[in-house]
């Protein structure tokens, strides 16, 4: 298949660079159609430990990687369904498909998701490396991994619409 090229970028382009534990890693993942569920807010713990950061750094990692192998497949199956609607040679299609899967607003999920992700690995590590591990900092960095999950379930819904208006689905 002459067209891996583009959905092998267009995978990249959603991918994001997070590092996976071996707990993240053996994972199931998310039933299809669902999308990963954002941790519970809630008062903050009266105790709080080490573990309980690191494991909302795996959990954010875990999230991502759900988010993608749910979605992933069915956007590059949509993006084969344009390229025959569209009747694109391979050429056509990796310049005309690049708008479906880079753009603007796309680029400002991607900004949004890596400042989270930068302050969820930070805060991870500033709480598991710390004597006596502040809860309040693990709340707001529940936050962040709820905020991360919810960024990135507005950007599939954002390129699932824009190919579906383009697919008259």
């Amino acid at each position: 298949m002459r067209d891996s090229g583009l959905i092998v970028a267009a995978a990249a382009a959603v991918m994001l660079a997070a590092a996976v534990s071996a707990e993240a890693q053996d994972a199931p993942p998310a039933a299809p159609g669902t999308p990963p569920a954002a941790p519970a807010a809630g008062a903050t713990p009266a105790n709080c430990t080490k573990t309980d950061f690191e494991t909302v750094v795996d959990q954010s990692a875990g999230a991502l990687r759900d988010l993608n192998i749910q979605n992933r497949p069915r956007f590059q199956e949509k993006l084969r369904a344009l390229r025959t609607k569209k009747n694109w040679t391979e050429e056509q299609f990796l310049k005309e498909a690049v708008p479906y899967v880079k753009d603007n607003a796309i680029d400002s999920f991607d900004r949004k998701t890596n400042e989270l992700l930068n302050k969820i690995v930070s805060m991870g590590g500033e709480g598991s490396a710390s004597a006596t591990p502040d809860c309040g900092l693990y709340q707001v960095l529940r936050g962040h991994m709820s905020e991360l999950v919810n960024t990135q379930n507005a950007k599939w819904l954002y390129m699932f619409q824009k190919i579906d208006a383009e697919l008259g689905e």
